[in-house]
């Protein structure tokens, strides 16, 4: 019970741990596109990761596996994962016959952020069948400090545990030993055995100098020098006649002077394991496996108890179906959260470039020499990432998505990340849309989408985090007693001035202290109002739409909306890609943008609200008035019955431009509409409407109708994706379904239906394939592109448990 205590302690770093409200997290699997790798949120520090390959041929030397790969593993996931204590990952490796089992512990102490346990263990997928697998376990130092290996050198390798020592600034003086399991069998049999058997069951290594910030590139150094002793041994045996590859495929068993890159390498014969452990020497609490023993098990218990608080198993579901579902529904949490990354690094950034529908007329003729993709300062950011193989770094469209299930299972590591990109937000107020940090994030990008562009926006989904944070303090503090009244006697106020004492259920403080006290929550938002109110007010300043140039009438002269940065075919910055709209245009409107300023404009107020800042919110309230006025007399076609984009003709004037989809319903996702909007009807009915977005699978991305659907580059012309059906869902449950009106039956009875579609086919296809998929084709159901994509898609979770 004691170490069970232990392990729930977050951890703090030594700058940040005079108090439990300063709490970070420090260490975690922030390498997320590796199968299992680790590093501290320092920018330049110990980082560590594991390698594999078969040794039944030399070929399987070619197929090492490090980074994650589309389609090279037949599965590999988090079955529970928590970023404050660790968690279990299994990693299925079909070519290779293995079973990979990654076990991670957190244990709190000291005054640097605390130690960590690994356990990585291995088993054969197919019993019958062998397996023989090499790792290899490496760890690199960057920046200031030092890293050696303790144990003694031995040219044929190492009998027992390896032990190296290390210190950085902030980590300060810690080891990191690597030992072996109590069962492991080596390849003992083999062409010319006798002439390795003294090298046979050890632990080889090697250590290299690299250069400032190439650690990254650990896999091509150490392979490299495998391949070197292969060549080097190889020379005194004729093809095909090698030696066993088990024997001839290892690391040299060398040290060169001024490493900061070291790597050892055990080959097993069947079922194995071997313990890692990071000891802070501040810590003065030795590791053991003894340590991985008990508190693995401990870690579980205390996960699957905090799940089942967070995302209960919804009562409408039947009860022979919860093993599988909640399996699906953890493994899917674990997977967006561990793949958590912490990135650091320049970004590409061309301050000049533009569209000729972009440019501004008013604007002073542009230097020749600032033109151009150019280098920014280095910059840190915490953030989930959308597909650990696919697109391993941060994503500003994805990210608020991604905070509403994380803040739902750990609301404190959700405002740790939000803080974090508020944090990007410039003196101009601009964020990129994509955070390509350092050259690691770089080599996983196409260079053509490397540059960021500071007109360029991205829907403003961290207001959606935001707002879920409010929602959730207010739902904490509800069931603790305590109503919005009690909290209007002052934000600043803890729970003893108030008189008012939490109940022990619903106490959490590692994952909720911003839930649990009032002042914290105050004290957060308050520290990101001006950063988010200067991102708004770029917003509205450099995304705005053109009303009178173009005779339109609105209630409103202000507020419109037209994305910067489109291509004749694509409008990226919308997020959604290639999905149909008029051609490019300087007096474009979009229906999306403004619906999105909708939602922004009510959480700029609630945060003015919470904060007590009256006058803003006040003319925050009038704003959002104004846009509600104007998606009506700018955007909705009586003809159509639908809202619609709207552009310029030939002949310069106004006309709607109407495909049905997505697009179509944003004034509904956002809730901008009120339950007795005469105009609900007819949204509902394009929803529900087998011929345009309605599938047994969730809605349509667009109309299957509509000429181009399922044509071209196909992302955004047909195919189901879960973020989009997660906001139609939660309009109808908060909203439409929730409120009197004349549609609120109706309402009812599609949320029933769609969440029930989408569910099952997700989960369908997880069973089917071991992965979550980026999107879903809309006529079968199946998962497509990128996989394992478990940043949106993770969502489905939320919908299961209709936590909204």
């Amino acid at each position: 019970m004691q170490l069970r205590l232990l392990l729930l302690i977050p951890l703090l770093p030594a700058a940040l741990a005079q108090t439990a409200s300063n709490e970070t997290l420090l260490w975690g699997a922030y390498r997320p596109n590796l199968y299992f790798g680790l590093r501290p949120r320092i920018p330049q520090s110990l980082m560590t990761g594991l390698m594999w390959f078969g040794t039944q041929d030399y070929q399987s030397f070619s197929k090492t596996r490090h980074t994650c790969e589309q389609n090279e593993l037949d599965s590999y996931t988090w079955t529970e994962f928590d970023a404050r204590e660790g968690g279990v990952q299994v990693l299925k490796d079909g070519l290779n016959n293995v079973k990979i089992t990654t076990e991670l512990l957190k244990v709190a102490g000291g005054e640097n952020g605390g130690s960590w346990a690994a356990r990585i263990k291995g088993e054969p997928l197919v019993p019958d069948v062998p397996s023989r697998i090499s790792t290899i376990f490496y760890l690199g130092l960057e920046g200031i400090g030092g890293l050696d290996m303790e144990t003694d050198e031995d040219d044929n390798g190492i009998d027992g545990p390896v032990k190296f020592s290390g210190n950085s600034a902030q980590l300060d003086d810690f080891t990191v030993r690597i030992v072996d399991g109590p069962n492991n069998e080596y390849v003992t049999s083999g062409p010319f055995y006798d002439e390795f058997k003294d090298r046979v069951g050890k632990t080889h290594f090697v250590g290299r100098p690299m250069a400032p910030g190439t650690i990254w590139q650990a896999k091509e150094t150490i392979l490299k020098t495998i391949v070197d002793f292969f060549q080097s041994k190889a020379t005194t045996y004729q093809a095909p006649n090698y030696p066993d590859p088990s024997f001839l495929i290892t690391l040299p068993d060398d040290v060169y002077s001024s490493s900061n890159l070291y790597a050892v390498q055990k080959t097993f014969d069947g079922p194995f394991q071997f313990d890692v452990f990071f000891e802070s020497a501040s810590a003065k609490q030795k590791l053991s496996s003894a340590t991985l023993d008990q508190g693995i098990p401990a870690l579980l218990e205390a996960y699957n108890k905090r799940f089942e608080a967070a995302l209960p198993y919804p009562a409408d579901y039947p009860a022979e179906k919860r093993q599988s579902l909640e399996a699906f529904s953890k493994a899917v949490t674990s997977n967006l959260i561990g793949g958590i990354g912490y990135f650091y690094g320049t970004s590409l950034v061309d301050r000049k470039f533009s569209y000729e529908w972009d440019e501004d007329e008013d604007a002073p003729p542009v230097d020749e020499s600032e033109k151009g993709a150019k280098l920014t300062e280095p910059k840190a950011l915490l953030t989930a990432t959308p597909s650990r193989s696919f697109f391993p770094r941060g994503f500003y469209w994805d990210e608020g998505f991604h905070l509403l299930h994380i803040g739902q299972y750990d609301n404190d590591l959700s405002l740790e990340i939000l803080r974090d990109w508020i944090g990007l937000i410039d003196e101009n107020g601009w964020v990129g849309r994509e955070q390509i940090l350092g050259e690691e994030a770089r080599s996983k990008v196409p260079q053509e989408f490397q540059t960021q562009v500071p007109n360029y926006a991205n829907p403003p989904t961290l207001a959606m985090a935001v707002t879920a944070f409010i929602e959730r303090f207010k739902a904490h503090q509800a069931a603790a007693g305590i109503s919005e009244q009690d909290l209007g006697m002052g934000m600043g106020a803890p729970q003893a001035a108030l008189g008012i004492e939490l109940p022990k259920d619903v106490i959490d403080t590692a994952h909720n202290q911003h839930l649990n006290s009032p002042e914290l929550a105050f004290s957060f938002l308050k520290s990101i109002y001006v950063p988010l109110k200067r991102h708004y007010d770029w917003f509205r300043r450099t995304q705005r739409g053109q009303i009178k140039q173009y005779g339109r009438t609105a209630r409103s002269r202000t507020e419109a909306y037209r994305w910067r940065g489109r291509s004749e075919q694509h409008v990226l910055t919308s997020g959604m890609d290639d999905y149909p709209r008029g051609p490019p245009h300087a007096g474009e409107l979009h229906l999306d943008l403004i619906s999105w300023m909708g939602f922004f404009t009510r959480t700029m107020k609630d945060i003015a609200t919470f904060i007590d800042e009256k006058d803003d919110a006040a003319a925050f309230g009038e704003i959002e008035k104004a846009i509600i006025g104007n998606i009506e007399d700018l955007h909705w076609n009586e003809e159509e019955k639908m809202y619609c984009d709207a552009d310029i003709n030939e002949d310069e004037e106004s006309y709607h431009v109407c495909n049905k989809g997505y697009l179509s319903l944003f004034p509904f996702l956002h809730s901008l509409l009120p339950a007795d909007s005469p105009h609900l009807g007819a949204i509902l009915d394009l929803m529900r409407d087998p011929e345009h977005l309605w599938s047994p699978y969730g809605l349509r991305s667009l109309s299957a109708s509509h000429p181009e659907f399922g044509k071209g580059e196909n992302y955004w012309k047909g195919p189901i994706w879960i973020q989009m059906n997660y906001l139609a869902l939660s309009a109808l449950h908060k909203t439409y379904a929730a409120q009197e009106g004349p549609y609120q039956a109706k309402a009812k009875e599609i949320y029933k239906e769609l969440r029930q579609n989408v569910v099952n086919n997700v989960v369908k296809e997880y069973e089917r394939t071991g992965y979550t998929w980026e999107q879903y084709d809309p006529l079968t159901g199946e998962g497509k592109r990128s996989h394992p994509f478990t940043g949106w898609t993770s969502m489905t979770a939320l919908i299961l448990a209709e936590k909204y």
